[in-house]
C-alpha cells in the first residue's frame, strides 16, 4: 500500500481553496490528502461522513491512478458542502 501523503498522482481537477489569506492549489492525490488529515478532526467533525470517503478515496487513488476520478469527486463534495471553494 502506497503511503497516499506523497503520492505525485494528479487528480482530475486543481482546487484552489483561499486559506488564512493566500490561496493554496491543491492539484494531486498528496497535496490533497495531507490538507484533508493535517486539520485537526474536530475541524471536519460536522463532515465526518464525507471526509472519511474522501479521505478512503484518496487512499485507493495512491494505490491506484484509475481511482483518481472518484477521489477528485470526493474531495469535490467534500470542499462544497464546508463551504471552501
Amino acid at each position: 500500500m502506497s503511503d497516499a501523503s506523497i503520492s505525485e498522482t494528479p487528480l482530475r481537477t486543481i482546487f484552489e481553496i483561499r486559506l488564512n489569506g493566500k490561496t493554496v492549489s491543491i492539484s494531486t492525490v498528496g497535496q490533497a490528502y495531507r490538507f484533508l488529515t493535517n486539520f485537526s478532526s474536530v475541524e471536519w467533525m460536522e463532515f465526518r461522513s464525507l471526509h472519511a470517503d474522501a479521505v478512503r478515496s484518496l487512499q485507493g487513488a495512491a494505490d491506484n491512478a484509475i481511482l483518481t476520478v472518484p477521489a477528485t469527486d470526493a474531495v469535490r463534495a467534500l470542499f462544497v458542502k464546508a463551504r471552501v471553494l
